[in-house]
C-alpha cells in the first residue's frame, strides 16, 4: 500500500498530540491526552516523564484508528516538543530517574546566582545566543546530579541518558533499551545552554562550566535527519525530523525569510524572528537561536520567551473563579472600553525577554474602587498584548529589520478580541493561519521534506492560507501612553524577591 500521510507527535507542556496531514496540509486525523503537572514547592514544576511515553503509546494508534488508514500509509514521523524541560533516565532500564523538570521551574535560582559569578559565566551569552537563566535546561541538569544521591558517580559511568522530551520520546518508540536512538536535533540542542552556536556540537568549554559529564549527552542531528525507526506503539514508520516547538511554529507558519515573524500563544507567548543564515547577537535581550536546520547550513532566528500568557487566563479561572471556562475571558472582557486604568504584569516566576528578571513578581497595579473584573479581564488580555510589543521592538532594534506582519498560532489566538488588541498595540496586521495547529503541522513539513514528500519549501508555501486578519485602528498618541503606563508597571515589580539573608 502507497505512503500518502505524514504523522506527527506535538509533546507540550500540558498535554501530547497526534496528528495526520495529508499533503496539502489537511487534518485527517487527531488524538490528545493530557498530563499531570505537579507543584510540590513554590517555583517547582515537574512531570512524569513515564506518564508521557504512556500517553504516545496511546495516541499514536487512536490517531490512525480516526482518520481510517493503516501504519503503512505513513511516509515519515515528525516530532516537536516542549523544550529545555529535563529528563534523566537508566540506559538499562529505560526507567526515568525521578520526575522531569519543567521549562517553568524556577528551582535553580540560587545555582544560577552562584554560576553567574564563577569564572568563564561571561563566555555564556558568547558562545550559546542565550543568557545564564532558570529557563534553560544545563542547570537543571546540574542540579539533579547534585541532588540526588549517587547520580553522578552512575552518570559519569555512563549508566545514565539525558534528553529534552524529543530525545527521550525517540529513544522509547525506537526500541528503549533494546537499541534506542539517542538523539536530539539542532533546536533542542541549542537550548541547554551545552550546545556551540557556531560549531552546532556539545562545547567542551560549556561542559566543564557546569560540570556534566558528556557520556550523558544525546548525538546532535539536523532537524531533518534520519531518527531512526519505530520497533514499538506502531512499528515501521521512520523518525525523519525533530524540532523544538517553537521552531516547528516557524517552520508550520512557513516563515522561511528573513524579517518574517511568528508568535506563538500558549502557556506562554512565543515570538520567533527568521534572520536568515546571519547569525544576530542580542543586545536588547532577547535569545540568539537556531530557528531550524534542513541541509547542511543552518537558518537562525531571534526568540523572545514570555513565561505567562495563556497560564494568566487559567489563573483567572482556576485561582480567582473570576470566569468559568477560558473562552469567557472574552465575552467578559468585551463588557467594557478599556482596562479602567488597571495593569496586570503576570511575573508569576520573574519575567522573561526582554527583561530577564527572576526578581520580580506579579502584581495588580492601579485598582481603585471604579474597576470590575470586566476591567481585569480586560488587564488580562492586554498584558500579552503589550509583552508582544515589548519582544517585537527588540526584535526590530536587534535585526535591522522591521516586522511587518505577526502570523500567529496556538489556542488564545481563538479570542478575537485579544488578536485585536495584539494588532493594536504593535501597529502591524496579524494574521492566523487556516492550520491552526502549525506546531504539529511544522514537525509534518520537516518529516515530509526529509523523504520527498513535498519538494521545497516553496511547495509548503502553497500551502499556508490566512484564516483571519486583524489591522490596528489604536489612535497613536493613546498606544504611546498606555505603552507608557503598562512599562512603568513592568518596572515596579523588580527586586520583589530577594535572595536570602536580605531585607
Amino acid at each position: 500500500m502507497a505512503a500518502r500521510y505524514v504523522m506527527a507527535i506535538d509533546q507540550g507542556t500540558t498535554s501530547t498530540r497526534c496528528i495526520v496531514f495529508d499533503q496539502r496540509a489537511r487534518l485527517v486525523g487527531v488524538a490528545q491526552r493530557e498530563h499531570q503537572q505537579r507543584y510540590p514547592r513554590p517555583g517547582w514544576v515537574e512531570q512524569d516523564a513515564a506518564e508521557v511515553w504512556r500517553n504516545v503509546g496511546r495516541i499514536v494508534p487512536q490517531a490512525l484508528r480516526e482518520s481510517g488508514i493503516a501504519a503503512e500509509e505513513i511516509v515519515a514521523l515528525g516530532i516537536a516538543n516542549q523544550r529545555e524541560t529535563t529528563v534523566l533516565w537508566d540506559r538499562r532500564t529505560g526507567v526515568p530517574i525521578g520526575r522531569a523538570i519543567v521549562w517553568q521551574d524556577t528551582r535553580t535560582e540560587d545555582l544560577v546566582r552562584e554560576l553567574a559569578n564563577a569564572p568563564g559565566a561571561h563566555r555564556i551569552r558568547e558562545l550559546t545566543g542565550l543568557p545564564l537563566a532558570t529557563y534553560f535546561a544545563a542547570p537543571r541538569l546540574r542540579w539533579l546530579l547534585d541532588n540526588t544521591p549517587g547520580l553522578r558517580e552512575r552518570a559519569e559511568r555512563g549508566e545514565v541518558l539525558f534528553g529534552t522530551m524529543e530525545t527521550w520520546v525517540i529513544w522509547q518508540l525506537t526500541g528503549g533499551p533494546d537499541g534506542g536512538a539517542h538523539r536530539t536535533d539542532v533546536t533542542n540542542a541549542s537550548r541547554t545552554l551545552l550546545m556551540n552556536l557556531a560549531t552546532l556540537q556539545w562545547d567542551s568549554e560549556l561542559l566543564r562550566f557546569f560540570d556534566i559529564p558528556a557520556a550523558v549527552l544525546p548525538r546532535i542531528q539536523a532537524s531533518t535527519a534520519p531518527y531512526g525507526r519505530t520497533t514499538t506503539v506502531v512499528p515501521g514508520i521512520d523518525i525523519a525530523a525533530a524540532l523544538g516547538d517553537q521552531h516547528a511554529a516557524l517552520f508550520g507558519q512557513t516563515c522561511f525569510a528573513r524579517g518574517e515573524t511568528k508568535c506563538t500563544y500558549g502557556t506562554g507567548g512565543f515570538l520567533m524572528m527568521n534572520t536568515g543564515s546571519e547569525l544576530v547577537r542580542s543586545e536588547h535581550g532577547l535569545l540568539s537561536t537556531i530557528g531550524y536546520q534542513i541541509g547542511p547550513e543552518p537558518v537562525y532566528a531571534l526568540e523572545g520567551p514570555i513565561a505567562v500568557t495563556g497560564s494568566l487566563v487559567q489563573w483567572i479561572r482556576d485561582n480567582l473563579g473570576l470566569v468559568g471556562s477560558a473562552p469567557e475571558i472574552e465575552t467578559l472582557a468585551a463588557t467594557v472600553e478599556d482596562n479602567g486604568g488597571c495593569y496586570i504584569v503576570p511575573a508569576f516566576s520573574g519575567l522573561y525577554a526582554p527583561h530577564w528578571r527572576s526578581d520580580a513578581r506579579g502584581a495588580i497595579f492601579g485598582l481603585t474602587s471604579y474597576i470590575t473584573k470586566g476591567h481585569l479581564a480586560r488587564a488580562v488580555l492586554e498584558a500579552t498584548a503589550w509583552q508582544t510589543r515589548e519582544v517585537v521592538e527588540a526584535m526590530n532594534a536587534d535585526s535591522g529589520l522591521q516586522a511587518r506582519t505577526l502570523r500567529v498560532d496556538g489556542g488564545m489566538t481563538a479570542d478575537n478580541l485579544l488578536m485585536r488588541i495584539v494588532a493594536d498595540v504593535l501597529d502591524i496586521p496579524v494574521v492566523r493561519p487556516f492550520v491552526a495547529e502549525t506546531v504539529s503541522l511544522g514537525a509534518a513539513y520537516a518529516a515530509g521534506l526529509a523523504v520527498g514528500y513535498w519538494p521545497d519549501l516553496e511547495g509548503l508555501r502553497r500551502n499556508w492560507r490566512p484564516a483571519a486578519q486583524w489591522t490596528p485602528r489604536m489612535d497613536p498618541a493613546h498606544r504611546a501612553e498606555e505603552y507608557a503606563n503598562w512599562q512603568r508597571a513592568v518596572s515596579l515589580t523588580f527586586g520583589w524577591l530577594r535572595p536570602k539573608g536580605q531585607r
